[in-house]
């Protein structure tokens, strides 16, 4: 899988497509959570894409301290339900962590975590923070990496 990050402006049309399309495909029809995807902070974002033979697998969008949280912010982590098997999650997540680095210069990253998930961002260094939450009927939990 080849990893790039891109502004919203670099993001070429079919890119863009491709990844509100997975986006869509997972968070509303495979988790069967109506929601509003599309909610204007796109153009605002780092967007970390991890593409196989030209197709979007594994995606996130990071943010700047200060838009979300104080610290950096990662959301809309994403792969493909047939990629998940090959550990794509944690290689866009760590590629995630070093666009923040590169691109906003902090180590400090915050995100909002569906609970199932737990394990799987400890094992990034994410620690719990807070007490669980919904979000779009689903449980999150605070999650920060410093």
């Amino acid at each position: 899988m080849e990893i790039i990050a891109k502004t919203f402006d670099q993001l070429d049309i079919y890119e863009l497509h491709d990844l509100m399309m997975l986006r869509s495909e997972v968070f509303v029809v495979e988790q069967n959570c109506v929601y509003q995807d599309v909610d204007g902070k796109d153009p605002k974002a780092l967007h970390v894409l991890g593409k196989k033979d030209g197709s979007i697998v594994a995606y996130t969008r990071c943010f700047p301290p200060g838009f979300y949280f104080e610290a950096a912010a990662i959301g809309r982590v994403v792969v493909v339900s047939e990629e998940r098997k090959y550990g794509y999650g944690a290689d866009i997540m760590k590629a995630s962590l070093e666009a923040i680095k590169a691109h906003y210069k902090v180590d400090d990253v915050k995100l909002s975590a569906q609970t199932y998930l737990v394990k799987f961002y400890n094992s990034l260094g994410f620690s719990t923070e807070g007490e669980e939450y919904l979000e779009d009927g689903i449980p999150h939990i605070l999650m920060i990496k410093n």
